[in-house]
């Protein structure tokens, strides 16, 4: 199949869809819920009503044989607001460790149970952060010991940084089975609404994204049947078994990774949406704001700082496709492409929101301007889902093939 980022009518529609209800929806709410800190539980109810928040839109999105559907939903839900937009998809990370690692009649099971039904809303939260493991997955604590005489899998540990921990009715949880193997014994548990042992420790509170919850989710002898290993037993043992001989890893045999090598296009697309917020923002100030007698959008310093936000704003949105599309189409990033999108686009949205707040000076300060939260959303995006450094790292390896560290 030959890449094509001409939008067809659905990817239109689509477009038109999610634009218009992050705009109806989502922004005359964004204020409110980032000074409130809470999770904006009205907001996903009326995602989960109109079908944005659901198991079919999920399930059609990634049926795209484009993979353009996730990065066009995303961009127009963050352009609303990134800490709604975080909480309507924040689900999807769970979704995309089950996905990712589990059978089909797992992924059967639990992603359903993640996002229930309009009036009757369930939230999914992947936890793999630790407060000792957090770029270094290999430090992981969290264990997870086989009973077999009665088919359980006893969690222990502590995670953090978790979307959604602790109020989600469903965990993903990512354990050490055989420390020894570091990385390549680790696995993915699912833990079912109501399991004993799991409680949500410290809620963070954060400098933005600040209507998304996380907080911590500590795992005291938490016991989940056999069956909630995703991909089961007879897989890991046999790549356990691999691990020990000394096989090489194949790539995404990590299940923290197997997980983000999913969802880094995505996250990218999240970061362009908070950007072209913040430069359509400066832009119609631009045009308006008038100083010593002329609009400032005729100043060739505000002229070329829009010019050069508006090309890293595109440049950033066709990395990203190009990623979800190589994604879609099975193709290995070589050259660690989908790292290259989301490193570039996390680091558009900081640069573009700092330069609109530069543009509208003592006004872009203020709340009473929407670019203050933007930039200050902007800043998680060169952190979570790996860190600036870290993608450089990978595309680094990639690239030259050396053991670079």
């Amino acid at each position: 199949m030959t890449p094509s980022f001409e939008l067809d009518q659905d990817h239109l529609d689509l477009r038109t869809w999610v634009h218009d209800f992050a705009a109806e929806v989502v922004r005359p709410a964004a204020a409110e819920w980032d000074e409130r800190e809470e999770f904006p539980w009205p907001v996903v109810e009326e995602a989960a009503k109109v079908g944005l928040y659901s198991v079919d839109f999920i399930v059609t999105q990634a049926l795209d044989e484009t993979g353009l559907g996730f990065p066009i939903t995303m961009e127009e839900l963050f352009w609303g607001d990134a800490g709604i937009g975080l909480s309507i998809v924040g689900t999807s990370l769970a979704a995309a460790g089950v996905r990712a690692n589990g059978t089909d009649e797992q992924v059967a099971e639990w992603i359903p149970a993640m996002y229930g039904a309009p009036g009757d809303l369930k939230l999914g939260a992947f936890c793999s952060s630790e407060p000792d493991a957090g770029s270094d997955v290999g430090a992981m604590r969290t264990r997870a010991t086989y009973d077999e005489a009665g088919d359980e899998w006893v969690l222990n540990g502590t995670k953090t940084w978790a979307t959604n921990g602790g109020i989600a009715d469903v965990h993903v949880v990512t354990a050490v089975v055989d420390p020894e193997l570091r990385t390549r014994g680790q696995a993915s548990f699912v833990v079912p609404p109501g399991t004993k042992g799991l409680s949500q420790g410290q809620k963070f509170h954060k400098h933005g994204i600040r209507a998304s919850h996380t907080a911590e989710v500590v795992l005291d002898q938490v016991r989940v049947p056999g069956r909630c290993l995703l991909g089961g037993k007879e897989k890991l043992d046999a790549r356990l078994a691999r691990a020990r001989e000394g096989a090489s890893s194949k790539a995404g045999s990590n299940a923290s990774m197997a997980t983000f090598e999913r969802t880094r296009p995505a996250v990218g697309a999240q970061a362009i949406g908070i950007a072209r917020a913040a430069y359509e923002v400066a832009l119609d100030y631009a045009r308006t704001r008038e100083q010593f007698g002329k609009p400032i959008i005729e100043n060739q310093a505000i002229a070329f700082s829009l010019a050069d936000m508006a090309t890293s704003i595109e440049a950033s949105r066709l990395l990203v496709w190009r990623a979800a599309w190589m994604a879609r189409q099975g193709k290995r990033f070589e050259q660690a492409e989908g790292s290259m999108s989301k490193l570039f686009a996390g680091e558009t949205a900081v640069r573009v929101t700092g330069q609109a707040m530069q543009i509208l000076g003592g006004n872009g300060f203020t709340r009473e301007y929407p670019v203050e939260r933007m930039a200050r959303d902007a800043r998680i995006y060169t952190i979570f889902e790996g860190t600036s450094e870290i993608q450089r790292l990978v595309i680094a390896r990639s690239i030259s093939g050396a053991p670079i560290r």
